[in-house]
């Protein structure tokens, strides 16, 4: 039966490959895994790095439904005082207030 390993395990071990403080054998030895596994996940986490730091598709959506929603409050923003400045001329020209 295969035995399988969770990925914070995985993550130390190939860290400590990199770091490169112990040998693959000597980290094998110590953690029980077979040396091909502990290259497996070093050669894994350095191709996958750089993935780390770009952003992921759900926080550009969230970025961008951000930005959407401040630009819709300024629109907001911007039509009370446009409502209010021509209820103000209503009032002004007609002296009564608007029945709408």
């Amino acid at each position: 039966m295969r035995k399988h390993y969770d990925k914070g395990f995985k993550a130390k071990v190939a860290i400590e490959a990199i770091k490169g403080e112990k040998t693959i054998q000597e980290l094998a030895t110590i953690y029980e895994v077979h040396p091909n596994l502990i290259a497996l996940w070093k050669k894994q986490l350095t191709d996958n790095a750089p993935q780390l730091f770009e952003k992921s598709e759900k926080d550009k959506e969230k970025e961008e439904a951000r930005h959407k929603e401040e630009e819709l409050y300024k629109e907001i923003g911007q039509l009370q005082v446009e409502n209010e400045f021509l209820k103000k001329k209503y009032r002004q020209m007609y002296g009564t207030e608007p029945r709408w």
